[in-house]
């Protein structure tokens, strides 16, 4: 247990008396009696932003666990309901299943006073805190729980190292005073754009009780929309209740006609807060200090409380306060970062709801329900098959077929599922860039599979265009033969399975070692020279200055492309994808990062589309008109000053009207100080935007791990097919095998002949034995 360096008790300083702060300092002091604790609190005890608030049953085990006290407290307090309302368009549809429980945050934060109280805490109220600098000097922990305008954090910036993003919705927080009879979203149109409700009940009806509460019950009401929006209808311009009064009266259908209350509510545009660290000496931030959840997800209060959970084992279970403090932030910063990115995703897609509103009833609130990625296919179907059933018939898919196994038509390529085998560099042709018997095996492998469809690795357009000296390439005869012999293969071996190539050049990340022997690295010896849009080499100091191309060189990378593709015909490939996308040769073209010029394929978006568009469309002229192609792009650098999700929707509808069958959505890899959010499906929320603000169809990647993602994004309209890397490098039959695991044997996953055998999971042991018939006492 953690004590003082001269081993007495801690004394510990707790800034903010919000859920966060006091269960800290009850959990402390629980721990150890001995620790003088004080909380101090600028506010009055019962003043509190907001109504209800929402804590899941791991939060809520957690605190069962840890002060029974508590939670006998709360349960006593909760409203729970299962049931998920959408209404949209008229409509409502109904999900069950889904567990939730509520609280109003008054009563939350007096039973949490009431325990500070018992345990011999000391509550200061209505008192700004000394800064938390002064109080390290006298205490040997302090807490700063100070909410979402953090002013320890902003004290000691350069330590914590903040990062605030707002976003683009306006939202209030509102209260009617009645209970609804579950979780509540409802879309309506707000005159100049689409606004919604989030609505939940967090205090039941109690005629004639004493309580806080309207005896009719009580449910949080919040209202957003875009800031356009919100601009539009002149609410910028409303007071406080004037603005309740306009939300009530645009959800009066909602609200049975009843009014809305408000809390010293205005409107707000949500702020994502991330530190790079936690703490500071004596000092530790906790909740909305440290980190901040869109409320959509209903996390802000259950992540402060898991963070003084946390805290306090950390604390109890480690020596001194340093190593307690390093060890908390270890235990909680993934477990945040995993909320954050469902965060993210989940406001995201309230932020873009506009593109959404024209999708069927069914598939519209399948796509509301798992729009953070943390609801999927699968958990939906547990809590409520009938409802997932009702978006399967919709979409017309045939009863027993997961979304993931329904053909989709590519110009006259029909795959008959939606699963691609995504392009990954294996850098193992030959000094000559021939592909040899690995390719064979290694995509003969993935096609016999039952991947819908499986893509080269990039394969170069001129052997100054390859990555490493052991990339593929696509310009000699010698390497057409060699890709028929693959690609015959797999239409004799493997029939009903398409195979791409996808053409690119690596521009300024080329001439280096293999990934194995040093991503990005210079070869030892043998480099050749580079070319790109502008002279600025990947990495400076590492990688070499490439020669800007010139007019005329960019005439003969063109008529690279042209001969590749005619080529790639001739070899027998089904579908040719063009790679624009993770900093090779025609990427740079496209991002502000990478193309500095000054002449026409330069500046503006529409010059730096110039040169990818004029390979396009040299490429297209190749390839046969029956046969699809698809583009990869990366839809955004990661990096302050690149490309932006909207240039993303630019280039995407850009290449579509130069006769793109498909976008595949990637992003990144274009600069090497790049801070991408990775996490599951991190990339999808980019094709997602694309297909929906375009309507044309796109590929999904990007840690996409599981056959339940897949059908997750299909049935949703996020992603027409979704390509997976590492899942077939680990699994070549990751496909055949996701059918099983689902109990399909339809056409869209039929086993090879030589396979059938292998069809089902072999026994790991003994299954028969005989069951118990009879139990005495």
């Amino acid at each position: 247990m953690s004590e003082a360096r001269d081993g007495r008790p801690l004394k510990v300083a707790v800034l903010g008396g919000g859920p966060g702060g006091l269960y800290a300092a009850a959990l402390l002091k629980r721990l150890d009696p001995a620790r003088e604790i004080t909380v101090w609190e600028r506010n009055a005890p019962d003043d509190t932003f907001g109504f209800g608030v929402v804590l899941s049953d791991e939060t809520l085990g957690g605190i069962e666990h840890a002060d029974p006290v508590v939670y006998r407290a709360l349960q006593a307090e909760f409203v729970r309901w299962d049931d998920i309302d959408i209404v949209h368009n008229g409509r409502t549809l109904t999900s069950g299943g889904h567990g939730f429980a509520a609280l109003g945050r008054r009563r939350l934060l007096a039973v949490l006073q009431e325990r500070c109280r018992s345990l011999g805490v000391r509550t200061v109220f209505r008192t700004e805190a000394p800064p938390a600098a002064e109080l390290a000097r006298d205490h040997d922990l302090v807490i700063a729980a100070d909410g979402v305008h953090s002013a320890t954090r902003t004290a000691h910036a350069e330590v914590f190292r903040p990062r605030l993003t707002t976003h683009r919705c306006r939202y209030i927080w509102l209260s009617a005073d009645f209970a609804l009879d579950a979780f509540r979203f409802e879309i309506a149109d707000a005159g100049h754009g689409t606004a919604q409700l989030h609505g939940y009940p967090y205090a039941r009806p109690q005629p004639g009780a004493a309580t806080t509460e309207p005896a009719g019950g009580a449910s949080t009401v919040i209202v957003e929309m875009r800031e356009e929006v919100w601009r539009a209808a002149g609410l910028d311009t409303y007071e406080e209740r004037a603005s309740a009064e306009w939300c009530a009266a645009l959800f009066a259908g909602a609200l049975g006609g009843r009014p809305l209350r408000s809390n010293n509510s205005s409107w707000t545009a949500f702020r994502t807060v991330v530190n790079e660290r936690w703490s500071h000496g004596r000092i530790v931030l906790l909740g909305d200090a440290a980190h901040t959840a869109h409320f959509s997800i209903g996390s802000g209060t259950k992540l402060a409380v898991e963070d003084a959970l946390a805290l306090a084992a950390c604390l109890q279970e480690h020596p001194t306060v340093p190593d307690a403090l390093t060890a908390y932030e270890t235990e909680r910063r993934p477990v945040v970062a995993s909320t954050q990115r469902a965060a993210r995703a989940s406001l995201a897609w309230f932020e873009d709801l506009a593109t959404y509103t024209g999708q069927p009833p069914h598939q519209f609130a399948f796509n509301l329900l798992t729009r953070s990625r943390r609801v999927t296919h699968g958990n939906l179907r547990l809590r409520d098959r009938e409802f997932v059933d009702a978006v399967t018939k919709e979409a017309g898919i045939p009863t027993g077929t997961p979304p993931m196994f329904t053909p989709f038509r590519l110009r006259g390529l029909t795959l008959r599922n939606r699963v691609v085998v995504s392009p990954m560099d294996m850098y193992s042709a030959d000094g000559e860039g021939t592909p040899g018997d690995f390719h064979l095996v290694h995509l003969g492998a993935r096609a016999l599979g039952g991947a819908g469809l499986v893509m080269t690795e990039m394969v170069c357009v001129s052997p100054e265009g390859r990555i490493t000296p052991a990339c593929t390439g696509l310009y000699t005869r010698g390497h057409e033969t060699a890709w028929r012999r693959i690609t015959d293969f797999v239409h004799t071996s493997a029939p009903g399975t398409a195979i791409g190539v996808q053409l690119g050049h690596s521009g300024r990340k080329g001439s280096t070692r293999r990934m194995w022997d040093g991503i990005d690295q210079p070869l030892p010896d043998g480099n050749w020279p580079l070319v790109a849009p502008s002279a600025l080499p990947y990495r400076p100091g590492v990688n070499q200055i490439p020669h800007a191309l010139t007019t005329a060189e960019l005439t003969s990378v063109r008529e690279q492309f042209a001969r590749s593709a005619a080529a790639a015909a001739r070899a027998g490939f089904d579908l040719l994808e063009l790679h624009c996308a993770h900093g090779y040769l025609l990427s740079g073209f496209l991002s502000p990062l990478t193309n500095q010029r000054t002449d026409a394929y330069g500046g503006s978006l529409a010059g730096r589309l110039r040169f990818p568009l004029e390979v396009f469309d040299a490429v297209r002229e190749q390839w046969p008109d029956d046969r699809p192609m698809t583009v990869r792009i990366s839809a955004t650098d990661w990096a302050d000053g690149g490309t932006t999700v909207e240039d993303a929707v630019a280039m995407a509808g850009a290449f579509a009207e130069h006769g793109a069958d498909a976008i595949d959505v990637s992003t990144g890899q274009v600069v090497p100080d790049e801070r991408p959010d990775f996490g599951r499906s991190y990339q999808t929320p980019f094709a997602d935007r694309i297909r929906n603000s375009l309507g044309i169809p796109v590929i999904a990647v990007g840690a996409i791990s599981s056959w339940d993602d897949v059908n997750s994004l299909v049935l949703a309209g996020r992603a027409d097919l979704c390509a997976l890397a590492r899942p077939h490098l680990y699994d070549p039959h990751w496909t055949l095998h996701a059918a099983a695991d689902q109990g399909y044997t339809g056409p869209g996953a039929p086993w090879p002949p030589p396979y059938q055998a292998g069809s089902r999971t072999p026994p790991t042991g003994r299954t028969d034995a005989p069951k118990p018939r009879l139990t005495l006492h």
